[in-house]
């Protein structure tokens, strides 16, 4: 039975679970810095623009492993000074607002900040009309009555002093209603407890900190590479992020079966082929025949049926349905084709474990699908049922919102494109002729998305773009074949390396420890900046992802807990895991401990013991 990671389904479990508590107070995974040393970020580009920075998804700091924690510092609290007659009040954030990292990766052409408000002056009130004249007689005066046209002046003046007092106050005294001035004495049930300052996630990496020396590394991982419970074949490798230098190699050149660890491949080698800020559309062309449309998939995995589906920000059939009614002039559609021509052979991989096409983490890869393939868009994280015709079920949902009935909907293939030869204009509806375009989440977004949750269709989509971009077939074989060839171009270390799939479901991956940690170290260079966002998906050790229930209970492994950041990977009887550590000294490390012969029983004691391993690491100075 193939598991994989933590989304493992124990029997009895409710479906669409994958039995772990939610995650600390964070959306999706804790937003952490840059882990590429010396660089600055910046925004996504749009598509087709150039790439200036590879991690958009992480707020700008410093170094590896510190935690990005916004914070909104106190301004000191005077008392208000009384209004002049105007007051500018420009407009600022909500309060207690915090960024957003899905959003802020999507969200690729923000304008620019709101312009400053504008004042309001008062203008000296205009004299009413004369009362009228008091009697002479000894009665009491009687005062006289204001007429409209004078109480309207009067009721303006007052509202507008009351807004401008109000105003200044909040401009100079934004807090909770009742003490927002801070003025005089308060009792003792008025008095705000002062929140602590937050506590940093990861430590801070020094550039100047010692590394660790290979005798001190033996003396401390030896012993832990032993454990019984890692099973009949431990492969280590441990290195210098800074130099690349290796510090602790026991069968680190060797080929192991990887699982999940994969994924790191899968997305070093996307964002060298494609770049960070490439999307994949997916496209709708005039069919052969009249009133016919096709809709053409790309590969993009994450498209969603209406404006919500499974994967945020994801781009959706409602809008490419609108495009065509708009294209069509109004002209229904009578048949839709369903061409998922682009990616041929198997739906399944070579090497997966009988159970995973239905087994809840694996489906059928088709160059179109809806929510990853699954049934329920609503689904949690993890296990969920998937449809068995991943492209014939998009087309169905396509066609339904055209007003063309399921029966009218079979695979086909589109026409070629409409060239200058014949003639056609570009807006006609001529075979072949666009008709609409919706575009994917830049692969950035992809990738996050890809590790932090060990999203397996997302993987094999990557792995697929990774052969088009070199020409491959948009197959499992395709993509294997371009990720080795883009793993030779970096420079990386090939020996023992043999592909199958994307993902890491097939038993038929071998990757060395000493490939992962030297891509790792790679990543981490300014040299190729294009390959640090592979960093802001990784799971935070006690935090986030599938490490955010690891690192505390099992002896020995809670220092590795806000130190770690690692991605796992498992399967029956394999246990994986790869990532970054920072030391007590605060150098970083890159690290990767493979072992593909577990007891099929002992998964808990494994992940405990891989876990002190990189928890030791945590805690080295190993001079």
């Amino acid at each position: 039975m193939g598991r994989e990671d933590s989304h493992y389904r124990p029997d009895g479990a409710a479906g669409g679970g994958n039995n772990q508590p939610p995650a600390k107070p964070a959306t999706g995974r804790v937003p952490v810095p840059d882990a590429q040393l010396f660089r600055t970020q910046s925004p996504i580009p749009p598509a087709g623009s150039s790439w200036p920075d590879p991690t958009p998804n992480s707020p700008t700091s410093g170094p590896v492993g510190k935690a990005a924690v916004p914070t909104s510092p106190a301004g000191p609290v005077g008392r208000a000074a009384p209004p002049t007659g105007s007051a500018s009040v420009p407009p600022g954030p909500t309060p207690g607002a915090s960024p957003n990292l899905a959003e802020q990766t999507q969200d690729l052409t923000a304008g620019t900040g709101p312009e400053n408000g504008q004042g309001a002056t008062l203008a000296p009130e205009r004299p009413g009309p004369p009362g009228p004249i008091a009697p002479t007689s000894g009665a009491a005066p009687v005062p006289p009555r204001p007429s409209g046209r004078r109480r309207l002046p009067l009721v303006l003046a007052a509202v507008l002093v009351l807004v401008l007092v109000t105003v200044g106050l909040v401009v100079v005294r934004p807090g909770p209603v009742g003490r927002w001035l801070g003025d005089g004495d308060a009792g003792p049930a008025t008095v705000v407890p002062v929140e602590p300052a937050p506590v940093a996630v990861l430590a801070a990496a020094d550039v100047g900190a010692p590394m660790p020396s290979a005798e001190g590394m033996r003396a401390v991982l030896d012993p832990l590479v032993g454990d019984a419970a890692l099973g009949g074949r431990v492969n280590v490798a441990v290195a210098d992020a800074l130099t690349g230098q290796p510090l602790f190699e026991r069968g680190g050149g060797e080929g192991t079966v990887p699982a999940s660890v994969t994924k790191l491949l899968t997305a070093v080698t996307v964002l060298t082929a494609r770049g960070p800020g490439y999307r994949i559309p997916t496209r709708a062309v005039s069919g052969a025949e009249p009133g016919e449309v096709v809709i053409v998939g790309g590969g993009d995995p994450t498209l969603a049926a209406g404006a919500k589906g499974f994967y945020p920000g994801a781009a959706s059939l409602e809008d490419l349905a609108n495009q065509v009614r708009t294209a069509l002039g109004g002209n229904a559609p009578s048949r839709v084709l369903v061409d998922s021509s682009l990616y041929p052979g198997p739906v399944y991989g070579p090497g997966w474990d009988d159970d995973i096409p239905t087994g809840g983490y694996g489906a059928a890869v088709t160059a179109l699908m809806l929510d990853g393939a699954r049934k329920d868009p609503k689904a949690g994280q993890g296990w969920a049922e998937r449809v068995p015709q991943p492209d014939l079920t998009a087309g169905r949902a396509f066609a339904r919102l055209l007003g063309v009935p399921d029966s009218a909907v079979q695979k086909g293939t589109a026409p070629a494109a409409p060239t200058e030869a014949t003639g056609a204009p570009a807006e006609s509806t001529e075979p072949g002729a666009e008709l609409g375009v919706v575009q994917s989440p830049p692969l950035i977004r992809l990738v996050d998305i890809m590790i932090s949750e060990s999203d397996n269709i997302v993987a094999e989509a990557l792995a697929r773009q990774v052969a088009l971009a070199r020409d491959e077939p948009g197959s499992y074989a395709g993509g294997a074949t371009a990720m080795a060839e883009v793993v030779s171009e970096l420079g990386l270390p090939a020996g023992g390396l043999t592909l199958a799939d994307g993902s890491g479901l097939s038993r038929r991956n071998l990757i060395s420890p000493a490939l992962l940690t030297e891509a790792l170290a790679l990543a981490a260079s300014p040299d190729r900046p294009e390959l640090g966002g592979i960093f802001g998906g990784l799971p935070v050790g006690g935090w986030s992802g599938t490490l955010r229930d690891r690192y505390g209970a099992a002896p020995g492994t809670a220092a590795g807990a806000g130190v770690v950041r690692a991605k796992t990977g498992t399967l029956t009887r394999v246990h994986s895991i790869a990532g970054v550590v920072t030391t007590a000294e605060g150098r970083l490390l890159t690290f990767a401990v493979l072992t593909d012969q577990v007891p099929p029983d002992g998964m808990e004691s494994a992940r405990s013991a891989l876990d002190r391993i990189a928890a030791a690491l945590a805690t080295c100075g190993c001079h």
